[in-house]
C-alpha cells in the first residue's frame, strides 16, 4: 500500500465518475453514491431536491456542510488499484450560468431530477494505491 500526495489524488479522482459523499443525516453517518467530476480542484456533484444530500444546498450565509467524498478503482480480482478520500466544506453552486454548465456536463443517472449542484472544495485529500508486491526469489535449502 503507497500513499498518494495531494496532486495524485485529485488526477485520480478526475479519471473516474462515481463515488461515495459521506454526510450526516439525523446526527448519523450516511453515505450515498453520487457521479461526480473535477473542477479547479473541487469536487462537483448534483443533488436532487427532496432527497437526502438536499440539507447539503445550505443557505448562501452558512459557511458550507462537512463531508467526505470517497472514490476508488480496485480490480475485484487482483485487489489492486487505488482509493482516494476528500474532507472538506461542501457549498450549493449559487451561480445559475455555472450551475447550468455542470448540469450539462453531471448527468444523473439514479433516475431522480438533480436540481442542485455542490461544490466541495478539498481540505484534506488522503489516498493510497494497492500494489502488487514482487515476488522474492527463493533461496536454496541448505542442509
Amino acid at each position: 500500500m503507497r500513499e498518494l500526495d495531494r496532486a495524485e489524488c485529485l488526477r485520480l479522482l478526475a479519471t473516474v465518475s462515481l463515488g461515495r459523499i459521506v454526510f450526516t443525516q439525523h446526527a448519523l453517518p450516511a453515505v450515498r453514491p453520487v457521479n461526480h467530476l473535477v473542477h479547479g480542484g473541487d469536487i462537483v456533484v448534483r443533488i436532487s431536491e427532496g432527497g437526502a444530500l438536499a440539507s447539503l444546498a445550505a443557505p448562501a450565509e452558512v459557511p458550507g456542510v462537512v463531508v467526505a467524498y470517497e472514490a476508488d478503482a480496485i480490480d475485484p480480482e487482483t485487489h489492486l488499484g487505488w482509493s482516494v478520500v476528500v474532507t472538506g466544506y461542501a457549498r450549493p453552486v449559487t451561480d445559475p450560468g455555472e450551475a447550468a454548465r455542470y448540469a450539462d456536463l453531471l448527468h444523473p443517472w439514479a433516475g431522480r431530477p438533480s436540481s442542485h449542484v455542490l461544490r466541495i472544495h478539498p481540505d484534506l485529500v488522503t489516498g493510497f494505491r494497492l500494489e502488487s508486491v514482487p515476488a522474492r526469489p527463493l533461496r536454496a535449502l541448505h542442509g
